[in-house]
Order: C-alpha cells, then structure tokens, then sequence
C-alpha cells in the first residue's frame, strides 16, 4: 500500500507553501513523489521540488477532479509501479473539489488516503465561501485537517470568525490556526496522521454498522420475490417529504441568507425547468464551467514598478473578469528575473534566477483576455 497525502485549498491559499515546510521538516528519509495538477495550460510551480530529490509528476491541460480523473487515475498508477514510492503527495487545482480527488484516488488499487488537508486563507475565508461556496465548500467539508494560512497576518477577529465558518461546514476536522512559522512540520505531519487516522477508523466503523444493519434487514424482511403485506415492515414507510429535504440540504445559502451577489455561480444557469433540475445541474458544476485561466509566455522585460502596477490594476478594475490569482516568472528590465503572486488585495514579487522565458498565467471567473493582453502588453 502506498499512503496518499492530499493538499486541497482554494487558489492562492498557500498549498505549496505548506508542501514546502512539511518536506523540509517532516517527510525526512521518505521517498515522494509530488503530482500537482494547475488549472490552466501554464505550469507554473513544476520545478520547485527538483532540488530536492522529489520526482514530479505535472498535469496541467484540465482539472484533477473533473476532465482529468480517468487520466489521473491512471497515471497515480503508473506514478505508483514506477516510482514506488513511500508517500505520494497530491496537490490539487485551487478550484478542484477535494471530494472528487479523494474518490479518483479510492479507485487506484494499492493506494490508500493517509490524510485529507485543506489549506485555507483566514483573512478570505468568508469571502470565498460566500462566492465560491460549490467548490470552497467542498473542499473544507471533505478534509481530515484544516490548516489555516496567513493566521499572522489577519486579525484575531477575522480568524476567529474562520474558525467558526470552517467549524460549522465540518465539526470533525482538526484545525490549525497558529502561524505557521511558529509550528515545526512534524507537529503539523502528527496532526495529519491523527486526524487522516481517526476519519478512517470512523469511516471503517461507518462501513461496518451499515453492513451489520443489512444483514438484520436481510434476515428479518426477506420477501422471497413476493410483494410484501406486513404493515410494519419499513418498505412501506414511504417519506413523501424527502425530496424537499434534499432541496432545502442542497440550497445554496450565504451566512443564513439568500445570495444577491451577481457575480455568484449560483446566479449562473436559470434556463432550467424546474427547481429540482436547478438544484441538480446548480451543485454539479465542474471547475472549468465557472473558472477560466489565461496563460501566456513572453520574452518581455517588466520593471518591477510596472509589474507591481500591472498587478494593482487586477484588484481595482472590472474590466479583467474576476481575477481570482495571477502568478508567474518575467525577465526585469535590470537584469534579474521577477516572480510574483497575486491574490486579492495581496500581491508578492521577488527577484530569482533566470528562466527559459517569461511565463505567467491568470486564474478567476470571466476573464477577459483581450483585455488582459493589453494590460500585460502582450501582442
């Protein structure tokens, strides 16, 4: 059995960061493979580990849980018979739901889950939950461990408030909200293990009762083909309420209140006849029917004040689409080579070695590429 560790977090939350930590501090003597998936057609982090001795796998024309699984599947496999590694580790699209990573990796024999951890952003929890709740949800309500980011930064208020949001999407995960600089990485890896050990236990305990419940009904309501008479039996306890308690589960709410912010998906696809089918193709969406990424790769010089404007424009202008992350590597106009981040009202540039070419590449909800182009000076 190869163990499988799970990184899922919505875009720009900090999964490679936490990678990064836990192969320094925790994953010691260990061989990994890394398989990352970007949404987008522009690799961006594919090389970061190499130093390290980490084979990585890079799949990057789709999204892991949806237009990749049949792909993935088989790679993780072939990743699996080739490398034979100790611990994989699996780093999912920002926009990806955990959920359907994890069941992608169910069906690869040989594999098994050790933990289930979601990197979340505190100072954006509420805003992401309220926006993108279909797929931020998911991935809070899937995970084993969540692992709360940028917790130095952001105020006690605003963490608090995380705590209790991520709480409230799911009482059973652990949670971690001291800074991460002042934790060692095997404290964050012994975590995962209690808390990827303890769901299993649940979920094996779950399987069990629910097999010992049908061997009962089995035994004591077996109809031998016959229709059945016994007013008792519970085959005739017919619940004509359960289609508007599976409408009321699923509706989407935003902090108890209906959602009046027309850049929600829940807004998106109102041609269908009838509640029932809104609620099925509403909560079903994949991540490319409501995010789009536009990558590009450049031989342009940028000044680090005109990158650092370039980026300013994202956060202030409509005119771009949603811009959800940008991130990428350009030569400057100096000599150096700039990378940068960008997420919301945050933005990080540092100056590195120098690349084949530039390259970057633009995450969010409708995106506007010719717009883009003329902002970055493209074309």
């Amino acid at each position: 059995m190869t163990k499988i560790d799970i990184f899922s977090g919505f875009l720009g939350a900090g999964k490679t960061t936490l990678i990064r930590k836990l192969i320094a501090e925790a994953y010691q003597g260990e061989k990994l493979v890394l398989i990352e998936n970007e949404f987008g057609e522009i690799a961006i982090d594919g090389g970061f580990l190499k130093d390290a001795g980490v084979e990585i796998t890079e799949m990057n024309s789709g999204c892991i849980c949806c237009t990749l699984v049949g792909d993935f599947t088989r790679a993780l496999g072939q990743v699996m018979e080739q490398f034979r590694p100790d611990r994989i580790l699996i780093e999912p699209s920002g926009v990806g739901k955990l959920s359907d990573v994890a069941k992608a990796v169910e069906r690869v024999e040989g594999a098994h889950i050790g933990a289930k951890v979601t990197v979340v952003d505190a100072g954006k929890c509420k805003m992401y939950m309220r926006n993108f709740g279909e797929f931020f949800n998911d991935q809070v309500a899937s995970a084993d461990l969540i692992v709360l980011s940028r917790t130095d930064t952001a105020s006690e208020e605003k963490v608090r408030a995380a705590a209790e949001l991520l709480k409230g999407l799911n009482p059973d995960a652990g949670l971690i909200t001291t800074p991460w600089d002042k934790l060692e990485g095997r404290m964050i890896r012994e975590a995962m293990d209690q808390n990827g050990l303890r769901a299993e236990m649940e979920r094996l305990e779950h399987e069990h009762h629910h097999h010992e419940e049908d061997e009962e009904h089995e035994h004591h309501h077996h109809h031998d083909g016959e229709e059945c008479d016994d007013p008792e039996c519970e085959c005739h306890h017919h619940h004509d309420h359960d289609e508007d308690e599976e409408h009321e589960h699923h509706h989407h709410h935003h902090d108890g209140e209906e959602c009046d912010d027309p850049e929600c998906e829940c807004h998106h696809h109102h041609d269908h006849d009838g509640d029932e089918e809104h609620e099925h193709h509403h909560h079903h969406h994949h991540a490319d029917e409501v995010f789009a990424s536009w990558g590009q790769e450049t031989p342009r010089k940028y000044s680090e004040a005109e990158l650092r404007e370039i980026l300013g424009e994202l956060s202030n202008a409509v005119e771009y689409g949603i811009v959800l992350r940008a991130k990428g590597f350009v030569d400057a106009s100096d000599g150096d080579w700039l990378y940068f981040d960008y997420v919301p009202g945050e933005t990080d540039i540092r100056r590195g070695a120098a690349a084949v070419t530039g390259r970057f590449c633009v995450i969010g909800s409708h995106i506007h590429e010719e717009a883009l182009k003329e902002l970055f000076k493209i074309g």
